[in-house]
This record gives C-alpha cells, structure tokens and sequence, in this order.
C-alpha cells in the first residue's frame, strides 16, 4: 500500500491518500473540505480510482470534504455507525474490513475521544485519527467522549500491536509526522510509560481546553458529509 500524507494548515488535520499500487484503487481519511480541490488533482495527476473515503470520526475542528469528493468522483463515504451520519454509504464497525484490490484496511473501535472514534489498519500502519497522538491522545470532553474508554481503546487495542507498527495521526500542531507503537508506549505522557487507568481519567478531568473555533459549524455538516 502506498501512502501519501497530506497537511490543512488550517486546522493542522492530517488527510491520508493510500492506493494499491496494483489496481490503482484509492481511499483517502479524513478529507479536509478546504482542501478539495489539492485532493482532486492529486487523485487525478496519481491516475487513481478514489473508492473510499474514511472517516476517523465525526470531526469537531474542520469540515469534512467527503460529499464534495463523491459528488466528484463517486467515491462512498465511510464513517463508523455511532456517528449518526445522515449520508455515509457505509456504516463501519468493529472489525470490517475494507478491500482496496487485493489488500485490506482492518476497522478498529477506538472509543474515547467520542463514541464514533475507528482507527484503521493496514500492513504494518495504523491511522489514529485523534485517539491517539504523537506524545498525546485525544481530548475528552465532547458530549460522547469517555476517558476511561479511551484509556482502553489506546492500552488494550493500539498498545497491543507490534511495537513496530507506524503510527500516522489526526493532527499535529508541532508538525510531527508519525511514530511508532513502541515509541509511544515507553515515551508518551498522557498515557505511555505505565500510567494507570485512574490516574489517565484524573488528568483527563483536570485538563481545560477552549472548544475548536469551528464546533458549531463543523459537527452539524460533518453528519451531512460537509453539507
């Protein structure tokens, strides 16, 4: 599988264009809608065949370019079934599996950060969205977020692949581009080196953050595939 990672300075959202090298079938995660108009000419430029796009989760901070992008290619829009999305093609759960050619994309629920978090898994990468970070995790205080579940989702699911396993996040506002598995583990201080499920949930209380400038326009669109 190939990989392109791709950056909204806007937002500071990593999007993911992947496609078999083989069959020329495309998905891209988390599509940015200011950023439509670079996918469409990367897809087009790279002779691609956009099948999918996926969804980490139901997005807080930007908009969505999903339905511009179906509208365009005929790509289906892919977002786990908590999400409440009133347009998704496909509605994923634990453990599906998405085909691109011969190869597959392994769906996992990674819970917490809101109830429609998936992280998606394919030979040897795994894409996070904002379950789990570069030396961070996901905030916790939107109307579905858990900690004790993310602190589940990252410990019991993420935490159990191969330390080599590359991780490519949701975003980054330090212009980190990936980790490991291993590396997180042993070095992340929201919830690496051993730090308990109590005391990941006590930190998570304590922590204030300003809402993202785009909540109230981004969440109502996003369940409308950026409409």
């Amino acid at each position: 599988m190939d990989v392109l990672q791709l950056f909204d300075p806007g937002s500071s959202t990593y999007s993911y264009l992947l496609w078999n090298p083989a069959s020329r079938e495309a998905v891209l995660i988390d599509p940015v809608q200011d950023q439509v108009t670079r996918d469409l000419q990367l897809v087009r430029k790279l002779g691609l065949n956009l099948r999918y796009t996926l969804e980490t989760h139901v997005h807080a901070d930007h908009i969505t370019g999903s339905g511009l992008l179906r509208r365009a290619l005929n790509s289906l829009v892919l977002v786990h079934e908590n999400s409440r999305s009133k347009c998704a093609d496909i509605l994923l759960k634990d453990g599906d599996q998405i085909p691109i050619g011969a190869m597959k994309i392994r769906v996992l629920h990674t819970p917490g950060h809101t109830d429609s978090d998936v992280s998606y898994l394919t030979a040897g990468i795994v894409f996070t969205g904002n379950a789990l970070l570069i030396r961070d995790c996901g905030r916790t205080d939107y109307r579905s977020s858990d900690a004790g579940r993310l602190y589940d989702s990252i410990t019991q699911r993420l935490f159990s692949l191969p330390d080599d396993t590359i991780i490519y996040p949701g975003y980054d506002y330090e212009g980190r581009t990936f980790s490991t598995v291993g590396d997180e583990k042993a070095h992340n201080p929201r919830v690496g080196n051993g730090i308990s499920r109590e005391r990941f949930i006590s930190i998570s209380r304590s922590l204030r953050t300003e809402p993202p400038p785009r909540i109230h326009e981004a969440l109502p669109s996003n369940v409308r595939c950026g409409f």
